[in-house]
């Protein structure tokens, strides 16, 4: 009686009923004829070794120039649904007038952007009512002439930089005379600015207020003649429009009347009695007491004569019957232009300069704007000093260190492999995976216009530590069939083929994991572009390079042995 035979024609064994396994079957099949493939690939390169290694190095090599091209940024901008803008009008400008600006401006937006785009546009106008506001908030209103508008997108994925570019342009044309400058939206831009409007801030701090400020105006000119430069404001004003009363002090005694008396009717009359005298009312019903502030409306003080005609009171002890004095008779009211703020840096007066980046990496402009700077340091004020503070400056800082890491890293890997193989070569043969990973990381960044940044520098950090793992595989099986029957190239395409499945499984899982994060619009996309693209062709220098140069290596090593035989 026959038994049973399954699909490969062993006996005893049922036909299975897994949808599976043909699918499994199919993908072995088609998987070894890929191996042979490679296998004869393999075998053809090695025997060309010298060219090929040559050749393969030569373009890794040569790929790394890319990395000056691509453009440096701390952390790329992501896509948002926020725009954070600022806007400035004429300095004296009045809070109802700057509000009905405001008003204006928030229509124009919504014109300006593609239809249904802006959900809700949100106007903040004046200084707050208290100091805590500015001091956690990070918005360059100093006088009732600001107003901060928060821009609500439907989209939450928008690409706000173009949304920028067109706002800057309309809005420039349909508003003369007043300045818009935008601000980061997302919370890391705003983390890394440590609380500034903008990622470089050029400081130039003194004793000397007003040819510092002439000096700012200067660098000011200079830096928005610089390609990708963009909202490059002074923070502080030196213009404000104001009233000056100077009292005659001679006259004043004559009559009575001292400066004190000026300022406090004056200010009785502008700002009401709580700057002079602060009275409370307690209501006994309910047992709150309320501040009582008594001024003259608005309405009736809106000319300089009107100013003028102020009654001046003494506040010491006068004979009973004295004329009533006039402010006009007692002061001099002049209009100048003083400072909106005056900003502290060790105690000396201190001037911020902003500037931004836009359709430009943050880096070349730093570099731009550090150049600019160094070339007008013949005119800077004797008594000044200029410096370079902001998210771009750090940068740097970041930057050197990472790269160090990446050194440290290569060194360190090299180091522990070099104790595990107890030999030097080997460990070396290894890492020469490593220039393909690098050029990989290039060559997916340019492709993908995606700036260096922090993010992108971790993901070759990443990177090394998955190319030197799949070198280490092949290497170490090389060298056990090395030692069994001292063929170095046998030994070579051996290990190639072998380990081809574990270095391909390997390497497909970390890329297939990062295509959600280089796809999406996080800001570490730019790691998951390094890493894919890095561990492909560190994939090819592994199955193809590293095998060459380990035949190259031994098999010259082999002969030497012989010869010495």
């Amino acid at each position: 009686m026959s038994q049973p035979h399954d699909q490969q024609g062993q006996p005893g064994a049922e036909p299975s009923r897994n949808v599976f396994v043909p699918f499994q079957q199919g993908f072995e099949r088609g998987f070894n004829k890929f191996r042979e493939r490679y296998g004869v690939l393999l075998e053809e390169v090695i025997g060309h070794r010298n060219t090929f290694v040559s050749i393969a190095l030569a373009i890794a090599l040569g790929s790394l120039i890319l990395f000056f091209f691509l453009g440096r940024d701390y952390f790329p901008e992501i896509r948002s649904g926020i725009i954070t803008m600022h806007m400035r009008a004429p300095l004296g400008t009045r809070i109802e007038v700057a509000g009905r600006i405001a008003t204006l401006v928030s229509n124009s937006i919504e014109e300006e952007l593609l239809p249904g785009q802006v959900e809700h546009i949100v106007s903040n106008c004046g200084l707050p009512v208290g100091p805590h506001n500015l001091a956690f908030i990070p918005t360059p209103t100093i006088g009732s002439q600001d107003c901060d508008l928060t821009i609500l997108l439907k989209n939450e994925k928008s690409p706000v930089w173009d949304y920028r570019r067109i706002l800057r342009k309309g809005l420039k044309e349909r508003y003369p005379g007043t300045e818009f400058t935008f601000q980061p939206s997302d919370l890391t831009a705003k983390i890394l600015n440590f609380g500034a409007p903008a990622p470089i801030d050029v400081q130039i701090n003194g004793p000397d207020m007003y040819p510092n400020y002439e000096f700012a105006r200067k660098l000011v000119g200079k830096f928005r003649e610089i390609p990708g430069a963009t909202d490059v404001v002074i923070q502080q004003t030196m213009r404000t429009p104001t009233l000056m009363v100077e009292g005659n002090r001679t006259f004043g005694l004559g009559v009575n009347r001292t400066l004190k008396d000026v300022a406090d009717n004056l200010l009785m009359t502008t700002a009401g009695s709580q700057q002079v005298d602060q009275i409370y009312w307690l209501d006994p019903s309910t047992g709150m007491s309320y501040l009582i502030n008594v001024y003259t409306p608005q309405s009736e003080i809106n000319s300089v004569n009107s100013l003028k005609t102020i009654p001046v009171e003494s506040s010491g002890n006068s004979p009973s019957g004295q004329e009533m004095q006039l402010l006009g008779n007692l002061a001099d009211i002049s209009a100048e232009g003083t400072p909106g703020v005056i900003t502290h840096g060790n105690i000396m007066p201190l001037f911020n300069i902003y500037v931004s980046a836009e359709g430009r990496d943050l880096g070349g402009v730093l570099t731009d704007v550090q150049t600019v700077a160094k070339s007008m340091e013949a005119e800077l004020p004797r008594s000044a000093a200029l410096e370079i503070h902001g998210q771009a400056t750090l940068m740097h800082d970041a930057y050197y260190e990472l790269i160090f890491g990446l050194l440290a890293a290569i060194a360190l890997v090299y180091l522990l492999i070099v104790v595990n193989f107890q030999s030097w070569l080997d460990p070396f043969i290894i890492i020469t995976a490593l220039p393909g990973a690098l050029a990989g990381i290039a060559w997916a960044l340019f492709l993908t216009h995606t700036r260096l940044s922090e993010p992108a520098l971790t993901g070759a950090i990443l990177t090394m530590g998955t190319a030197t793992a799949n070198s280490i595989l092949v290497v170490s099986y090389a060298r056990e069939r090395l030692e069994e029957h001292g063929d170095a190239l046998r030994a070579a395409i051996e290990a190639g083929t072998t380990r081809f499945r574990p270095v391909l499984m390997t390497a497909s899982a970390m890329i297939m994991g990062m295509v959600p994060m280089a796809t999406g619009y996080s800001t570490n996309a730019p790691l998951g572009r390094a890493v894919i693209g890095g561990l492909l062709v560190a994939t090819v220098f592994t199955l193809l390079f590293v095998p060459c140069v380990y035949a190259m290596v031994y098999n010259r090593q082999t002969a030497r042995q012989k010869v010495a035989a």
